[in-house]
């Protein structure tokens, strides 16, 4: 039982897994907790009423009236309930001002939409930026920030405003070429080769070079043909052909500061594609969720 003061429940809800963390006077992480209850497991109200229930219930116990305040997938068309949109530029304020109440105590952070070109989306991340803006200030006036995973985000923030961003489905595309394509037959079947940096580096430097993304995949197969990649080597020259593809495409014209957010190990990646290409190191980031949903409950009085 949690006996320190706590003034809310912060719930990242992703779609494989829900976190929570219970927040003190100053925002500070009393407690975390996990489940596997993500909103791609569950299905109704009930479900996720049963899932938080599980997890943070005796908290709720502990302290009663405390808010919760949730974000990602669990407000998305198939979570909870869906939360709208807030459209690029958008700030803390915009994105509070937009925040859907369940009941008394449970709030869903909104989403953002870029809509400059064609419909680009998050959720979650938008809560992530926030964190990374009131944890770094410095950040706020101009700067780049990425978020790696299945589904990359580019944010692009000025005077503390999200005024775009750009998705790119690397980590997915990976998954999926690495298990379901031709290019598997060369590679370790059991997916545990030995990281091999050499190889991450050529795949980035590759993907620098003329020549389209689905012609350069090919030679992910010819290079362990005519043996100039070992199969151990092959994933990782994989992996950096499409990261590679991404700051290619994201790192054009005139460079602001870069901050990375999310898992350290993939963060680590993108960073040494990043100063290889010459860029400066970038700021590195671990989940900044926790403090993205207190800025948040600060902003519209929650707490």
């Amino acid at each position: 039982m949690v006996m320190a003061a706590a003034r809310l429940i912060a719930l990242d809800w992703g779609s494989t897994r829900l976190r929570a963390f219970l927040l003190g006077d100053s925002g500070e992480v009393l407690a975390t907790r996990q489940s596997n209850d993500g909103a791609a497991t569950l299905s109704g109200a009930d479900a996720y009423a049963a899932a938080l229930a599980a997890l943070v219930g005796d908290w709720r116990a502990d302290h009663p009236g405390i808010p919760l305040l949730a974000c990602g997938m669990v407000g998305s068309q198939y979570g909870w309930r869906e939360a709208p949109y807030v459209r690029c530029p958008a700030d803390a304020a915009g994105l509070a001002a937009q925040l859907l109440t369940l009941d008394g105590q449970l709030s869903i952070v909104p989403g953002l939409v870029d809509e400059a070109a064609q419909p680009d989306v998050m959720r979650g991340e938008e809560t992530q930026i926030v964190g990374a803006l009131a944890l770094h200030p410095e950040l706020a006036e101009d700067a780049c920030l990425v978020l790696p995973g299945t589904h990359s985000k580019w944010a692009r923030v000025k005077a503390g405003r999200v005024m775009g961003f750009a998705t790119h489905m690397t980590g997915e595309l990976f998954a999926l070429l690495r298990q379901h394509s031709v290019l598997n037959r060369l590679m370790p079947a059991d997916g545990s080769s030995p990281a091999s940096p050499e190889a991450f580096l050529k795949g980035v430097d590759a993907a620098q070079q003329p020549g389209g993304l689905g012609h350069q995949l090919f030679a992910v197969r010819t290079l362990g043909l005519f043996k100039q990649l070992s199969a151990e080597q092959l994933p990782d020259y994989l992996s950096g052909l499409l990261i590679g593809h991404e700051l290619a495409s994201e790192l054009q014209g005139a460079q602001t500061r870069v901050a990375l957010i999310g898992d350290p190990a993939l963060c680590a990646r993108y960073a040494r594609a990043l100063t290889h290409l010459g860029q400066p190191d970038p700021l590195l980031l671990d989940n900044t969720a926790p403090a993205g949903l207190w800025a948040l409950a600060q902003t519209t009085n929650l707490n």
